[in-house]
């Protein structure tokens, strides 16, 4: 345990800035897009990556490293749902997706709009499909980057932040040789939270889901009573 805390505080300290930024910036890209998005764990790369930031002006070109790399993603999976439509869902890549997912992220587009782009970034699985599905909906590509571009934005201070201040706490205390004990616990407690928030903002999404659905349900009923009802 001590070997690898000393060499992921070297690592923090002597790791290109460049290379970690355009790794960052690549990862979030894969995370963000319709079917890479679901094996590639972007969000702890970008964490990773905080850590090893040395000032304002270094958090500042990965902060848009990590910035553009979602614009670029995000980007992909709305112009995938646009130029394909429900083409998507049935080729061999969208079937590996449950059927349940895809009329998940239908309804929760479908009724809740930009703020369904907004929530989905800090969602498990519909961060990579809701893209996609507002892609084949109405919704222009302006509506949906600037919902994108927000919530991106708040993830990525977040996470790079959270990096940031446990690596200044680890520093703070090093010279009692617990500075690598003081990150990777830092780290850990986020990753607590950011599960529980997770858990959280899901059920709220499913909940919205739900009502959504019922509602549709409902305006069918009322459609078919009205064509069943004889005329004046």
């Amino acid at each position: 345990m001590t070997e690898f805390i000393d060499w992921l505080n070297n690592a923090v300290h002597t790791f290109d800035p460049l290379w970690r930024d355009l790794l960052a910036g690549f990862a979030i890209f894969l995370e963000t897009s319709l079917f890479i998005g679901l094996l590639v764990p972007g969000d702890t790369i970008v964490l990773a990556a905080g850590t090893m930031v040395r000032d304002w002006l270094d958090f500042l070109f990965l902060f848009l490293a990590v910035m553009a790399g979602s614009f670029a993603g995000e980007s992909l999976g709305f112009y995938i749902g646009r130029v394909f439509g429900a083409r998507i869902r049935s080729s061999k890549l969208g079937l590996k997706i449950p059927e349940k997912v895809w009329h998940q992220a239908d309804a929760f587009v479908e009724s809740r709009g930009g703020l369904a782009i907004a929530m989905s970034r800090f969602l498990p699985v519909l961060h990579s499909v809701v893209p996609v599905t507002a892609g084949m909906t109405k919704m222009t590509y302006r509506t949906f980057i600037s919902w994108t571009a927000a919530a991106c934005a708040l993830w990525a201070g977040i996470y790079l932040g959270i990096g940031w201040f446990a690596r200044g706490a680890s520093e703070a205390v090093n010279q009692f040789k617990f500075g690598g004990v003081v990150l990777i616990g830092i780290i850990v407690i986020f990753l607590v939270v950011v599960t529980l928030v997770k858990k959280r903002l899901d059920k709220s999404a499913n909940a919205m889901i739900e009502d959504a659905e019922k509602a549709k349900e409902r305006a069918a009923k009322l459609r078919k009573a009205e064509m069943k009802r004889p005329n004046a």
